[in-house]
C-alpha cells in the first residue's frame, strides 16, 4: 500500500525512512485522510517530511506521482484531471467578482470543458498561437501568454495577472537548501552555533525550581528566579563591502540582521576585497575611523568564532603583494594578515555569496581558500549549516 508513492518521494531525495512510511500507512488505514487529495497531501507531508527545506522536493514528487501538470509538457494526452477537483479549486480561489466575470464569459464549466478538450487534441508542444496549450500567444491555457479567462500552467510567476487558475503553484520553492537565503532561514541555520549560559541578574522565573521549592515549603509559594539564558558563543563578523560585492548586498543585509538577533556577543567589521592592516565599523566614516587589525588580535581571544563574508574575487596581487590594495598602500600583503587571523583564532570560516560553480581552483579565491584551510562555504542554507557545524565543534 502506497509503496510506489514512498519510492517516488525517496527518489526525489526527500530523506524519509520505512518507519515514517509505516506511520503514513497506519494513518490512512485509520481514515485520518479519506477521499480527499488535499487532506492526503497534508497527511503525507506531515508523516514523510521532517524538515521544511524538503517541502519543494516533496511537492514535485507528489505532483508527479499523482499525475500533476508537472508532467504535462511531455505527455499532455495522458493527463487525467478530475473535473470536480478543478471546479472545487476554482471556486475556492476565486473572488465573487472574478467568478462573475467568468460567468459572463460562458461560465467555469465551459472553461474546464474546453481545457480537457484541448488536452485530448494536443500531442506536441506549442509556442504562440491562440488555441492549443503552450507558451506565449493568446490561448486560454498555458504559460507566458495573455488571455483574460485563462489557466496558467507551470509558468512560475504571473505576467498579466489574468489567469483564472494557477496550476501547480509550489509555495515552498524558496525553502530548498541550495537557494539564496532569507532572514528566517539564516536564523534556522545559525542555531547550530549555540552554547547557552545564564549570566547577569536573576530576572527570569525558574518554573521547575519554583514548583519544587513550593512543594517542599508545605504549599506556600516560594518563587525562584534565574538569570536569562542566552547564546554565549562569541563571534567576529567581517563583511567585504563594495565593488563586486554590490550584487550581494541584499543577502549580506539578511545575514547581518539574523546574526544580530542570534548572537549576544558579536562584533562586526568591514573591509574591501582583502583584509589588510585596518578595518572599519561604519562605512560613512571608513576613511577617518578605522580599527587596527593588530588591535583586534590583541582585544579578542582565540575563543571567538570568526566569519568572513565575501566573494574573494579580485586581482591575485591584492592578496599576495605589498601595495596590492586598490584603495591604499599596504606595507604587508593581504595574505599575511589573513594568516595572522587564522593563526590567532581557533575557528575561522569564509562564507561566499557567489555561486559555487563560479569559484574555480586558482586566482585570488583559490589563494584565500588555501589560507582558510578549505573552510570556505557557499552562502546557501546548506553551506551556512555546514559552516556553523564546523564552528560549533
Amino acid at each position: 500500500m502506497l509503496i510506489d508513492f514512498f519510492q517516488a518521494v525517496r527518489q526525489a531525495k526527500v530523506p524519509c525512512s520505512v518507519r515514517e512510511y509505516l506511520d503514513l500507512v497506519e494513518a490512512v488505514k485509520a481514515h485520518v485522510a479519506f477521499a480527499d487529495l488535499d487532506e492526503f497531501y497534508a497527511l503525507a507531508r506531515l508523516c514523510l517530511v521532517k524538515d521544511e527545506r524538503h517541502y519543494d522536493k516533496f511537492d514535485k514528487a507528489f505532483a508527479s506521482y499523482f499525475r500533476g501538470l508537472e508532467t504535462l509538457p511531455d505527455g499532455m494526452a495522458e493527463a487525467d484531471i478530475p473535473a470536480d477537483w478543478m471546479r472545487k479549486e476554482f471556486e475556492r480561489l476565486m473572488s465573487p467578482e472574478d467568478m462573475a466575470k467568468i460567468e459572463a464569459l460562458g461560465g467555469l464549466d465551459k472553461v474546464l470543458d474546453e481545457f480537457k478538450k484541448r488536452l485530448e487534441e494536443q500531442h506536441k508542444r506549442h509556442q504562440g498561437g491562440n488555441k492549443m496549450i503552450g507558451t506565449g500567444g493568446t490561448s486560454a491555457f498555458g504559460a507566458n501568454g495573455y488571455n483574460p479567462e485563462g489557466i496558467r500552467i507551470e509558468q512560475g510567476k504571473s505576467r498579466h495577472k489574468k489567469a483564472v487558475k494557477v496550476w501547480e503553484q509550489r509555495n515552498y520553492k524558496d525553502l530548498d537548501d541550495n537557494i539564496q537565503l532569507g532572514i528566517r532561514n539564516i536564523k534556522v541555520a545559525l542555531r547550530r552555533l549555540r552554547k547557552f549560559a545564564r549570566q547577569g541578574a536573576a530576572d527570569e522565573l525558574d518554573l521547575g525550581d519554583t514548583i519544587a521549592s513550593t512543594a517542599r515549603n508545605a504549599g506556600f509559594l516560594d518563587i525562584k528566579m534565574v538569570p536569562e539564558r542566552h547564546n554565549a558563543v562569541k563571534v567576529l563578523l567581517f563583511f567585504d563591502i563594495g565593488g563586486s560585492m554590490d550584487p550581494h548586498v541584499r543577502v549580506c543585509e539578511e545575514l547581518f540582521s539574523a546574526t544580530k538577533t542570534e548572537f549576544k556577543h558579536m562584533e562586526t567589521f568591514y573591509f574591501h576585497n582583502c583584509l589588510y592592516e585596518s578595518v572599519w565599523k561604519s562605512n560613512i566614516r571608513r576613511m577617518n575611523q578605522r580599527t587596527e587589525t593588530w588591535d583586534i588580535l590583541r582585544k579578542y581571544g582565540p575563543d571567538y568564532k570568526v566569519i568572513f563574508v565575501g566573494d574573494a574575487m579580485m586581482a591575485p596581487y591584492e592578496v599576495s603583494h605589498v601595495g596590492g590594495s586598490v584603495e591604499h598602500w599596504n606595507d604587508e600583503a593581504g595574505a599575511v594578515w589573513l594568516q595572522r587571523l587564522t593563526d590567532h583564532f581557533s575557528k575561522v570560516v569564509w562564507l561566499n555569496p557567489a555561486p559555487e560553480s563560479y569559484w574555480g581552483q586558482g586566482g585570488s579565491l583559490g589563494m584565500i581558500r588555501e589560507i582558510m584551510q578549505d573552510k570556505m562555504y557557499p552562502l546557501t542554507l546548506q553551506g551556512l549549516e555546514d559552516a556553523m557545524k564546523y564552528l560549533s565543534k
